[in-house]
């Protein structure tokens, strides 16, 4: 008996080996199929930007040969040089910054007090409100561009004001698609801050305004950061609107002025296209290279309650 009992613990435990081994062999396997889809996913997604590369390096000849398209044999930067010195490419550059800058700007200042407003200041129909708000992000902007481009129209025949083809129109049309999506990101945000903080501060005497200055802002720091590249890339990025209501070269963005001045009728400079394309690329990378974190946790502060 005094045997078989201390002989139980060894068998448990060389029965309970091979479990823990089969355990451990099934995760390494799961951790070298993540690792295999990922850098699939990964070369899949940087495939398009490497063959801009490639094909920005190369001169229209060597573009045109029928060569390996994925191999430079005579590399140049001709293409980046001649669009950094172009004047329309500087006035295509300058437009798109001011635009981006002062788009972010409005989206902000509207966006922050309608998500505090929203989430802490509970008012009847607030929560369809929001939802709402939320919806109206949802509409296509194929859908708008032709409505909207009336009423500017129809606003220029009765005031004799002109916005069509002026890029500070960009400036009212642009918040119509970044000021919702932002809104409701910093509405899960200022969810997800504890109560007691405003509530304090209400205590104390402060009124909504500092509670909001002095106490959302600086906690909610990280959503606001998300929302903000949020509103940035779009003013950066978008192509249609400033496609319908912009046409003249000096009023165009970055986005309309590589598709517009680069094609002619049938002619593409692909090396320029190419180049271009990479250029305006930048500005959005960098930023999400240096805020990546912060663009994170603004978007999944509000799946957890503080």
């Amino acid at each position: 008996m005094a045997t078989t009992a201390l002989s139980s613990p060894a068998a448990s435990g060389a029965a309970a080996a091979p479990e823990g081994a089969m355990v451990g062999g099934d995760r390494k396997w799961a951790l070298r199929w993540a690792y295999f889809f990922l850098c699939l996913f990964a070369a899949f997604a940087l495939m398009p930007p490497l063959y801009m590369l490639i094909t920005g390096l190369k001169k229209s000849s060597e573009i045109s040969a029928a060569t390996n398209p994925w191999w430079v044999y005579h590399p140049t930067l001709g293409n980046f040089v001649e669009l950094l010195t172009s004047r329309a490419f500087q006035i295509f550059f300058l437009n798109s910054s001011i635009v981006a800058v002062l788009v972010v700007a409005i989206t902000m200042a509207i966006s922050i007090p309608a998500a505090f407003a929203l989430s802490r200041m509970k008012f009847w129909g607030s929560g369809i409100l929001a939802t709402g708000v939320f919806l109206t992000y949802l509409i296509p902007e194929t859908l708008l561009f032709i409505p909207l481009f009336k009423m500017f129209a129809t606003f220029r025949d009765w005031t004799g004001i002109e916005l069509i083809n002026r890029w500070y129109v960009l400036l009212l049309l642009y918040p119509t698609l970044t000021v919702p999506f932002a809104t409701w990101i910093m509405i899960g945000y200022f969810a997800s801050i504890p109560r007691e903080l405003d509530e304090a501060a209400l205590i104390d005497g402060a009124s909504w305004t500092q509670t909001l200055t002095k106490i959302f802002v600086p906690v909610a720091l990280p959503g606001i950061i998300a929302a903000t590249i949020f509103a940035f890339t779009v003013a950066w990025a978008q192509f249609l609107y400033p496609l319908a209501f912009t046409t003249s070269e000096d009023q165009l963005v970055l986005s309309v002025g590589i598709a517009t001045t680069l094609i002619r009728a049938d002619v593409f400079n692909w090396g320029q296209i190419m180049a271009g394309a990479l250029l305006g690329a930048a500005p959005p990378l960098i930023i999400y290279a240096f805020l990546m974190d912060y663009y994170i946790a603004g978007l999944t502060a509000g799946a957890t309650k503080g």
